[in-house]
């Protein structure tokens, strides 16, 4: 199996996420109720489908695509059309004590010593 693109997975990763949420429909209207069938739906839009030809994986893709430029997507008319591309809030970076460049910081190797080098302390 060829490896996804990363526009793949984003749209593989919309259509779960409103799969999760109860707003994926089949092409007749009714709730998808399977995990199983929602894999499917999602391969199918981002084009990465085993079931098809190359040219209408491109084309599924492409409509895909335009769907989401135009704020058609079912999580994008629940959540707003600019949702998807907001930053994920992490607080990593401000939480993460290791990265601080406060002064007096010692610098990555070092030891102390005039050679750079771990000196082992022989307690007898």
């Amino acid at each position: 199996m060829a490896k996804e693109t990363t526009e793949q997975k984003k749209t593989v990763g919309r259509v779960m996420h409103e799969f999760k949420h109860g707003e994926l429909e089949t092409g007749t209207g009714k709730k998808v109720r399977s995990r199983r069938q929602a894999v499917a739906i999602g391969l199918r839009e981002a084009g990465a489908s085993n079931q098809e030809t190359a040219a209408e994986n491109r084309h599924n893709l492409s409509r895909t695509k335009q769907k989401e430029r135009k704020g058609k997507t079912a999580q994008q008319e629940k959540e707003g059309k600019t949702a998807m591309d907001r930053p994920k809030r992490s607080g990593s970076k401000a939480a993460n004590p290791k990265r601080s460049s406060a002064k007096g910081a010692t610098p990555k190797g070092a030891t102390g010593h005039s050679t750079g080098y771990a000196v082992r302390h022989n307690a007898a």
